[in-house]
């Protein structure tokens, strides 16, 4: 059998080329963007502006971002007088609105949409690492026990935005 040499050699530096690219995508975003000087961070209760008169609303979302953080253990939460860099939230609204409508005009899904302006300050430069605005949501339907399917929405949204901050703070996504 006769093999093209240029056919090899285009066929062998493709294959090194995949190789080196595989190995070399590897990644983590754990500490990606973290500035080395700063170990741990305070998060303080959660600032709300909603008006929805959620109750614990604040709490539960401070509380989620907290157990994030402890989770993933870039930074360790600690209080104010020891942190290096604090995390501010506001959550700044909480809507409720139809998502999937049928044909008769009936509502069947609905729409909990969860936003938040955070600000992740540096204590020991003293500086704004970033101030952002972030948005995430949690569907329920209509046709369930309206309370407790709609305190399940307000949980998912609060556990998707919340990641969103972990990643945005600790990979500057």
């Amino acid at each position: 059998m006769i093999f093209n040499n240029k056919l090899i050699l285009t066929y062998t530096a493709l294959f090194a080329a995949v190789v080196l690219v595989a190995t070399s995508c590897s990644y983590s975003f754990t500490g990606a963007s973290v500035p080395g000087h700063l170990k741990n961070i305070a998060i303080p209760i959660s600032t709300d502006r909603t008006g929805s008169g959620e109750a614990n609303l604040s709490d539960d979302f401070t509380n989620e971002l907290i157990n994030k953080f402890l989770n993933d253990n870039t930074l360790q939460v600690s209080e104010r007088t020891n942190a290096d860099a604090i995390l501010e939230c506001t959550i700044l609204s909480l809507t409720d609105s139809p998502q999937v409508v049928t044909g008769g005009e009936d509502i069947q899904t609905r729409r909990i949409t969860l936003n938040a302006k955070i600000v992740y300050r540096d204590l020991v430069k003293k500086i704004n690492i970033f101030e952002r605005n972030f948005s995430n949501y949690g569907d329920y339907n209509d046709s369930e026990e309206i309370t407790s399917a709609r305190e399940a929405a307000i949980e998912t949204a609060i556990d998707k935005i919340t990641e969103d901050i972990l990643l945005g703070v600790v990979s500057n996504w």
